[in-house]
C-alpha cells in the first residue's frame, strides 16, 4: 500500500501534486465513504461487500491516476527537451545570421550561417571592428534603433537588427528578392513624346534635298541615342517622334543631362538651320493611357517654357527640367498669332463679358496688356473689365492711371477685385495677362470662380503651377512681352471700331521698353515690328518718359542697394538688404538690372525684405547663365535672363544661404 501512495525514493505519487487530480480523488473518496456510512445503517454484509468493492477501485484509480500524471509529466519533459534542442538547431542552422557580443565589443558567440560571410573563420573573442569594420559601421549606425533596416554589406543585401540591451544582431540575406525587386523597379516603363520645336519654320525656305538631309540627320540621331540607351523610337511624323523606354534607360539618359539636345541643337547651328528637341517623359505608373496623356503634357509644358528642354515627370510627381540653357527663337511667321487672335474673337463672342487681370503688384507690361485686351474685346463689342488693386501699385502705374482719367471709358472700366467678384457670371471670361501661376494673380479668387472659363496670354516660361483646363493658352517665351504678343492681335481685329488709342499704345510701348530694358535683351524682328505699330498708332515717347520716371526716394534707394554689392562665384554679383529695412520691390529689381552694366558681371541677384513680410529675391543675366532654374529651385520662376520669387518665414540671411546653395545645385548638376 506505502508503494501506491509513493515512489522508490519516499516522494508523494505523481498525481498528488497535480491539483485537478487531487479533487477528483478526494471526491471519490467522499463519496465511497459516504455510500459505506449509509450501508451499514441497512446491512452490514452490503456494507462490507462495498468496502471491499471501494478499497480495490480505490486502489485501481490510484494507479490510474499515477500512470496518467507520469505519461503526462514524461510527455512534458520529452516536449521541453525538444523545445530546448529545436532552438539550439534553429540557431545553429536557420538561414538568418546571429551574432553575440560583450560589452565590451568582443564577439562571444555567431552562428555557423553567419560564419559563412567572415573571411576569418575565427571570430569568438575578437572585436567586430578588427574582424570587420565595414560592419563595425553598419552596427554603430543602427544600434540605437530598434526596427528593421536594409543595409548592403560584403556584396549582399540584408534586413538588419541590433538589440543593443541583449548585446545581439541579426541579418538575413535578402539579396534574391531586393534583386528581383530591383529589376521589377528597373523594368518599369516610362513613355516619352519627341517634338522637333521649330521645324516647319526652318525647313519652309530649305530645298527638299536639303529637308531630307536634316530629316535623315535628326533621325539618325535619336535612333543612335536611342540604342545605345535601350530604347524604343518610332518616328510618327516629320517633327514629332514616340518614346518607350525602362526605368534603368530613364535614369542613365537624366545622368548624361539629356546631351542629345546639345548634339542636335550645336550640330544643325553649325549648318545654319539650328534645329532644337522638346522632349517630355512620364513614368510611375502601370496604366499606358496615363502615361501618354502624362507625356503629352511634360511636353506641353517643355514648349510652354521655351523649347529646347526635357521635361520629366510621373504622374504625381515634382517635374525635373533638363536642358533650357538657350533662349528661344523668335518665330518669324505671325501664323500661331493669327489663330490665337481668331480664337480669342470666337471666345469673347461666346461670353456675356470679360474680365483681365494681370499679376500681384503688376508693372506697366501688365497693365498694358489690360489695356490692350480691353480694345481687342471693344472691337469685338465686349464689355471689358481690368481687375486692378489701385492700393498696391508702383509709381509709374499710379502716373499711368492718372493719365488714364482723361479717357472715361478707360478709367471707368478699372474695377477692385471684389467689384469683379459681384459681375462675373458663369458666361464671363477671364483673362490672365503676364502670367500664368494662378497664387499671383491680382485675385485669386476671381480665378477660382471662373477656372473653367480662362485664356492665359504670356511670354515668361510655362511652370509646373498651372490652370488645370484653361479654354486658350497662348505662352511664347520669345517675345519681349506680353504687350507685343498682344499688338500683333490687333492686325486681325474687326476694325469698325476706332483703333488703339493714344494712352493705349503709349502704355504698351512703355511695357515692350522696360521689359528689353531700352530694346537691349530679349529683342527680336517682330519686337521692332510691334513697336513700330504702337509708335504709329500714337504711343508718345515723352509721356513714356514721363511715365518712366521715378522719384526721388526710389532713386536713392536703388543708388543705396548698388553700394551694398558683394561679387561671387567668378561672374556673379548680390546685393543684401538690411534685415530690418523694407524695399520696394520694382526699385530693388531695377537695381538688380543695373548690375548687368557692371563690367564682369553675367548674373546679379538681389535679395530685400517686402512690405508683406516676405523676403524677394530677383535675378537677372546676360543670357549665358540660366537663372530662372535657380529661381525655380527656391520656389519661383520667370525667363533665363529673368527670375524672381518671394520666401515667407525665412530671415534675409537665410535666403542667401538657399540661394547659394541652389547655385551650388545648379552648377554641380550641369
Amino acid at each position: 500500500m506505502k508503494n501506491w501512495f509513493s515512489n522508490n525514493n519516499g516522494e508523494l505519487p505523481p498525481f498528488v501534486h497535480n491539483r485537478r487530480l487531487r479533487r477528483i480523488m478526494f471526491f471519490i473518496a467522499l463519496l465511497v465513504i459516504y455510500g459505506i456510512v449509509i450501508s451499514s445503517l441497512y446491512n452490514l454484509i452490503v456494507a462490507a461487500v462495498l468496502v471491499v468493492i471501494s478499497v480495490a477501485g480505490l486502489i485501481y484509480t490510484i494507479v490510474m491516476m499515477n500512470e496518467i500524471s507520469s505519461d503526462t509529466n514524461r510527455y512534458i519533459t520529452d516536449l521541453s527537451y525538444r523545445i530546448h534542442r529545436g532552438e539550439q538547431e534553429a540557431l545553429l542552422e536557420m538561414p538568418i545570421g546571429v551574432m553575440v557580443t560583450n560589452g565590451d565589443g568582443l564577439v562571444e558567440w555567431t552562428n555557423p550561417y553567419l560564419m559563412n560571410y567572415f573571411k576569418d573563420d575565427n571570430v569568438l573573442g575578437k572585436k567586430i571592428d578588427d574582424i570587420d569594420h565595414d560592419l563595425q559601421q553598419l552596427i554603430m549606425k543602427y544600434e540605437e534603433s530598434n526596427e528593421f533596416h536594409t543595409v548592403t554589406w560584403r556584396d549582399h543585401k540584408f534586413t538588419m537588427l541590433i538589440q543593443k540591451e541583449y548585446n545581439s544582431m541579426y541579418l538575413m540575406d535578402i539579396t534574391k528578392y531586393a534583386n528581383i525587386q530591383e529589376r521589377y523597379e528597373s523594368e518599369q516603363i516610362s513613355v516619352g513624346q519627341i517634338f522637333l520645336d521649330n521645324y516647319d519654320e526652318i525647313t519652309q525656305s530649305m530645298t527638299d534635298q536639303e529637308i531630307s538631309n536634316l530629316s535623315n540627320y535628326v533621325t539618325n540621331e535619336l535612333a543612335t541615342w536611342s540604342q545605345k540607351y535601350g530604347m524604343y523610337l518610332k518616328q510618327i511624323d516629320d517633327d514629332h517622334f514616340f518614346l518607350l523606354a525602362y526605368a534603368k534607360s530613364l535614369t542613365a539618359i537624366e545622368n548624361d543631362k539629356f546631351n542629345i539636345l546639345d548634339v542636335v541643337r550645336e550640330t544643325t547651328s553649325k549648318q545654319n538651320f539650328p534645329l532644337t528637341l522638346s522632349i517630355g517623359i512620364a513614368y510611375g505608373e502601370d496604366d499606358l493611357n496615363s502615361l501618354a496623356d502624362q507625356a503629352q503634357s511634360n511636353l506641353d509644358l517643355a514648349l510652354g517654357r521655351g523649347g529646347d528642354q526635357v521635361v520629366v515627370k510621373s504622374l504625381d510627381g515634382t517635374a525635373r527640367f533638363y536642358g533650357g540653357k538657350t533662349n528661344p527663337m523668335e518665330k518669324r511667321t505671325r501664323v500661331r498669332a493669327r489663330m490665337i487672335s481668331q480664337a480669342l474673337n470666337e471666345l469673347m463672342n461666346a461670353s456675356d463679358q470679360v474680365f483681365v487681370q494681370g499679376h500681384t503688384r503688376p508693372d506697366m507690361d501688365a497693365l498694358g496688356a489690360c489695356l490692350g485686351i480691353r480694345r481687342i474685346a471693344q472691337m469685338n463689342n465686349k464689355k471689358c473689365w481690368i481687375v486692378l488693386d489701385k492700393e498696391k501699385v508702383h509709381s509709374d502705374i499710379q502716373r499711368l492711371l492718372e493719365a488714364a482719367k482723361k479717357y472715361p471709358e478707360i478709367s471707368d472700366s478699372i474695377i477692385t477685385p471684389s467689384e469683379a467678384m459681384e459681375k462675373a457670371t458663369d458666361s464671363s471670361l477671364l483673362i490672365m495677362v503676364d502670367h500664368s501661376k494662378p497664387s499671383i494673380s491680382i485675385s485669386e479668387e476671381l480665378y477660382q470662380k471662373m477656372a473653367e472659363r480662362v485664356i492665359i496670354i504670356d511670354h515668361h516660361r510655362r511652370g509646373e503651377e498651372f490652370p488645370e483646363n484653361p479654354m486658350l493658352v497662348y505662352i511664347e517665351p520669345y517675345a519681349s512681352s506680353t504687350c507685343e504678343l498682344i499688338t500683333e492681335m490687333f492686325e486681325y481685329q474687326p476694325h469698325e471700331e476706332e483703333p488703339i488709342n493714344r494712352i493705349e499704345a503709349t502704355a504698351m510701348l512703355t511695357g515692350i521698353f522696360i521689359d528689353t530694358q531700352s530694346f537691349s535683351m530679349r529683342t527680336g524682328t517682330r519686337t521692332f515690328d510691334a513697336a513700330s505699330y504702337l509708335r504709329s498708332a500714337g504711343a508718345d515717347s515723352t509721356e513714356m518718359q514721363q511715365l518712366m520716371k521715378e522719384n526721388i526716394d526710389n532713386y536713392l534707394q536703388r543708388n543705396h542697394l548698388i553700394s551694398m554689392v558683394e561679387f561671387f562665384h567668378k561672374d556673379m554679383a548680390m546685393i543684401v538688404g538690411e534685415e530690418d529695412r523694407v524695399y520696394d520691390p520694382v526699385t530693388a529689381a531695377q537695381a538688380c538690372d543695373s548690375l548687368l552694366t557692371m563690367s564682369g558681371v553675367d548674373a546679379s541677384f538681389i535679395i530685400t525684405k517686402r512690405s508683406d513680410g516676405q523676403v524677394g529675391v530677383s535675378a537677372r543675366s546676360t543670357g549665358s547663365i540660366n537663372v530662372q532654374i535657380i529661381m525655380e529651385r527656391m520656389g519661383g520662376g520667370g525667363h533665363l535672363s529673368s527670375g524672381a520669387t518671394q520666401i515667407e518665414g525665412k530671415s534675409i540671411a537665410d535666403v542667401k544661404q538657399l540661394l547659394l546653395e541652389s547655385i551650388k545645385y545648379i552648377d554641380d548638376n550641369e
